[in-house]
């Protein structure tokens, strides 16, 4: 199992077509928080700009250079690490999401 972890997370970037998915999506998100800024409601609408750094960090992990594998391995790490902290903020402090 580590050496298939190993060769997904620290392969060669993808290009620039999946970076620019994840590009498209960290502004997506971006924009559904200045959208609920404007509405009054940017309390319960923080989780967004976690979304946008976990989006941004993937996107950054896959426009870099080939010859760049550990990086992009390390940035492709921290998105996780990011979104996986979301998922643990929801579940250990519900409250704290609505």
């Amino acid at each position: 199992m580590p050496s298939s972890i190993n060769e997904v997370v620290f392969s060669k970037p993808s290009g620039r077509l999946t970076a620019l998915v994840q590009f498209a999506g960290s502004l997506i998100f971006l924009g559904l928080y200045v959208y609920s800024w404007i509405e009054g409601n940017a309390d319960s609408s923080n989780w967004l700009l976690i979304m946008v750094v976990g989006s941004a960090l993937a996107g950054i992990a896959e426009v870099l250079p080939e010859n760049r594998r550990q990086t992009a391995g390390a940035l492709r790490l921290a998105a996780i690490l990011v979104l996986l902290c979301l998922i643990g903020a929801i579940i250990f402090t519900p409250e704290a999401s609505h």
